[in-house]
């Protein structure tokens, strides 16, 4: 986002302003409170969120999701001598509840046939702040692994270490040897962290901006109106999509914006949805697939 501001205000000759971050469910929380023109979160909004911006955000009019960026979800590691490893949804489900405690576990062995798996204890690495991630990577592995624990944007599984942020979890695998986390791509590689290649039974699929934008090809809108909240098929077993992925949504009004940030909320979020695709590959996102980002082009053309 701060690339993107950057970019557009040289481009479009703009002044917008710093975006703040600070993780989903802030973002969501100051566009209800009218803290912020539109907010980033990497889950849409729930029905009650819905109903709170229709309300007290938006005058009456409703609020809208547009997924913007392809955002896939690293399964970053640090292990030393290990340069290729492959987990399955089962394997990240038993390692991050605790059942899998040993990087040479035979469970973690049978998939890596040849591979020297350390005698290590295995460290877990979870998001400590409310996180659209941690909400998308918990939904990948109840849909695909059997994830028994209370999913949503919070952690709520016992054990592992919590970290703020995504740099925070990104700089805790690179310090802690024997480590793995889940965290946005473009953080696992500014850390030049080792990546597991993932098998959802299609066979072990390495994560690039390919893989994650095949996986984002086979989700459905779910959003009614103008809404175009996604639903994301995490148990995809197509070959070479890469299934641990999230969407980032801008939300924003779809109409009865002040008349001064109006029109430029409609030409910045045109104009992400368009020229800034461009720009995600060097970012450690993927654009939208084409379909997808159709929509969200002519959603962006109406919002007033």
């Amino acid at each position: 986002m701060a690339q993107w501001i950057k970019d557009y205000n040289a481009k479009c000759g703009a002044t917008l302003n710093t975006y703040g971050g600070g993780g989903s469910g802030k973002g969501v929380t100051d566009f209800i409170s009218n803290q912020v023109d539109f907010a980033g979160s990497d889950s849409p909004l729930k029905p009650a969120q819905f109903a709170d911006a229709k309300a007290k955000r938006c005058g009456g009019n409703d609020a809208i999701n547009l997924p913007m960026v392809t955002g896939p979800i690293a399964v970053a590691y640090n292990l030393s001598g290990v340069s290729k490893l492959i987990l399955t949804a089962d394997l990240l489900t038993g390692i991050f509840s605790g059942k899998i405690s040993n990087w040479n576990d035979a469970a973690i062995a049978k998939v890596n046939p040849g591979v020297a798996l350390p005698t290590l204890a295995i460290a877990t690495i979870h998001r400590s702040d409310s996180s659209g991630t941690t909400d998308n990577f918990t939904k990948y592995l109840t849909a695909a692994g059997g994830w028994t624990a209370v999913g949503g944007k919070s952690w709520t599984a016992p054990g592992g270490t919590g970290a703020q942020g995504s740099d925070g979890v990104a700089k805790a695998i690179a310090s802690t040897t024997g480590s793995v986390g889940y965290v946005e791509w473009g953080y696992a590689k500014a850390s030049n962290l080792a990546m597991a290649q993932v098998d959802n039974g299609g066979g072990p699929v390495a994560l690039s901006a390919e893989s994650a934008g095949k996986a984002v090809s086979s989700a459905t809108v779910v959003g009614t109106g103008k809404d175009l909240s996604l639903k994301l098929d995490y148990t995809t077993k197509a070959a070479g999509a890469y299934p641990v992925i999230l969407v980032t949504y801008e939300i924003v009004c779809s109409a009865g914006n002040p008349s001064t940030t109006a029109a430029l909320l409609k030409s910045f979020l045109g104009w992400t949805s368009t020229d800034g695709q461009t720009e995600l590959v060097g970012l450690g996102a993927a654009p939208l697939p084409v379909p997808i980002q159709t929509k969200v082009v002519a959603a962006a053309k109406n919002i007033s």
